[in-house]
């Protein structure tokens, strides 16, 4: 009889106690369940900060700052500077262009063109001693956009020379933005980005204009009135040559 009393009295004990805990275990759950979405709704507050650019709210996918040079998006007006870790950036001259271009399936849209003076931070002088010896100048600025209207892999440069109205010729290999604009790009992929020259750098470059260049100089024109573009003639996967290069000219 004993030994059931107590069989029963662990029972109740052991029944009590788990009416108990029920409670407190719900409660420590659904606390927990709160914090953990709290936590997650504080990561994505977060992750759209990182991702939302400060000054445009656009998204990475859309702009992605350059290592090299400093971003202008902010000068609209002439005259109009602005100044971070890269240097500091003037605008002298800008013009919309939003104009779309056809090189067999490529579809090269120019957006929009600048000529910027950069003072480049003291970190980076030696990056633009290559191209040029002055310790500020003057560039030319693109903002483009690449499709691929096919769905087949083909290989592509927007700018493969460019000229200016002062005399100056560029090929490729002088871009100082260098975001990868220039050759493969998948069927249907879209690129964007920025390609920039340097321009009325005397005695700065290497290139088949540089005499022409120096006459310029003496005579004292140095404005930049107009560019021309070649692209690349359009290649396919197997290297065949499927479209040919375009010229384009743009004006300020």
């Amino acid at each position: 009889m004993k030994q059931l009393l107590s069989m029963l009295s662990l029972m109740l004990f052991l029944t009590g106690c788990s009416a108990t805990a029920a409670p407190a275990a719900d409660e420590k759950k659904a606390e927990t369940g709160n914090e953990a979405k709290a936590a997650d709704n504080q990561r994505e507050t977060a992750q759209k900060e990182q991702n939302q650019d400060p000054q445009s709210g656009i998204t990475p996918g859309e702009y992605q700052p350059n290592p090299q040079v400093t971003d202008d998006r902010s000068l609209i007006k002439v005259g109009q500077t602005h100044e971070d870790d890269k240097g500091k950036a003037t605008l002298k001259a800008i013009k919309d262009v939003n104009q779309t271009y056809k090189a067999g399936p490529i579809e090269l849209t120019v957006k929009e063109m600048k000529e910027i003076h950069l003072r480049p931070s003291y970190g980076m002088i030696d990056y633009f001693h290559v191209l040029t010896h002055e310790e500020e100048f003057d560039f030319v600025k693109l903002a483009v956009e690449i499709k691929n209207t096919s769905s087949e892999q083909v290989s592509f440069a927007p700018v493969a020379l460019l000229k200016t109205n002062t005399g100056e010729t560029f090929d490729w290999e002088k871009d100082i933005y260098l975001e990868d604009l220039n050759g493969q790009i998948a069927g249907k992929e879209t690129k964007a980005g920025n390609l920039g020259f340097i321009v009325n750098a005397a005695g700065g470059h290497d290139h088949e204009g540089a005499v022409v260049q120096e006459k310029y100089h003496e005579d004292g024109e140095k404005d930049i009135k107009w560019i021309e573009i070649t692209t690349s003639d359009v290649f396919d996967k197997n290297e065949k040559k499927i479209a040919e290069s375009q010229k384009i000219k743009i004006e300020f």
